[in-house]
């Protein structure tokens, strides 16, 4: 009989124990990330840029080279690099509350731009790092740490699918929404992440994978139960599959 591996840790994960929240989607966007850079065989020419937020220690679980930005400016940081350095694959990892709020008009510019960046967007609806407030992309209905009795359009607006505007800019290479609900989903959020990383090395132009991802400390749920609220409730609202 032949042993054959099918089964590795990635060279870009480092082995080390998390300090995210039971159930947190985070660490399965890393280790699909990591696999990735493996795969594609640029782990010594990739940048990841990560700013304030749950994945502000990004650094500690890619072995490759990181660097922070300020709250909402990782794609301001990303473009500085890229540009210096084009043979370096650089990509930003941001949270809802980073890339949609404080960071808007970073991520719209840079996308209307074209930059060949490569985007993670972790769409969790809330903040998480800061007290679990009420996030652009929280539900109607949703109870946050602001929004106790449940948002409510009339007074903080409908949830913001900054992956459906930014599709409209005719710079934009490719958007894709996925979610971390389900293994076959997970499979299919890593064959996303894979096709944003080529687009940058085939110097195609601004890509962007927006991640559904289970918080269940903040949504108040049991891990199982965070997943099914995806399923059932975000994916109504952030439908998913490539929007451009």
């Amino acid at each position: 009989m032949v042993l054959r591996k099918i089964y590795g840790h990635p060279k870009s994960l480092r082995n080390v124990s998390t300090h995210y929240c039971a159930g947190c989607g985070h660490g399965i966007a890393h280790r699909l990330i990591a696999e990735v850079v493996d795969e594609l065989d640029i782990r010594e020419r990739t940048v990841a840029i990560a700013p304030v937020g749950c994945a502000v220690l990004a650094y500690d679980y890619w072995d490759f080279d990181c660097s922070e930005a300020a709250h909402g400016r990782a794609l301001a940081v990303a473009t500085g690099i890229k540009q210096v350095r084009p043979q370096n694959i650089v990509f930003t990892y941001q949270g809802d509350g980073d890339l949609a709020a404080i960071g808007t008009n970073e991520t719209i510019h840079t996308a209307n731009r074209g930059e060949n960046l490569t985007v993670v967007f972790i769409n969790n609806a809330v903040y998480g790092m800061t007290g679990g407030q009420m996030a652009p992309t929280t539900l109607l209905g949703q109870r946050t740490a602001t929004t106790p009795k449940g948002r409510e359009a009339r007074l903080q607006g409908y949830p913001l699918k900054i992956s459906e505007l930014l599709a409209q800019l005719p710079a934009v290479k490719y958007i894709e929404r996925v979610s971390l609900h389900s293994p076959q989903e997970v499979v299919k959020a890593k064959r996303a992440i894979k096709e944003a990383f080529k687009n940058q090395i085939n110097n195609e132009g601004f890509s962007l994978v927006e991640i559904l991802s289970p918080c269940p400390t903040y949504w108040q749920m049991s891990p199982s139960k965070a997943l099914d609220w995806i399923r059932e409730a975000m994916i109504k609202e952030f439908p998913l599959g490539r929007i451009k």
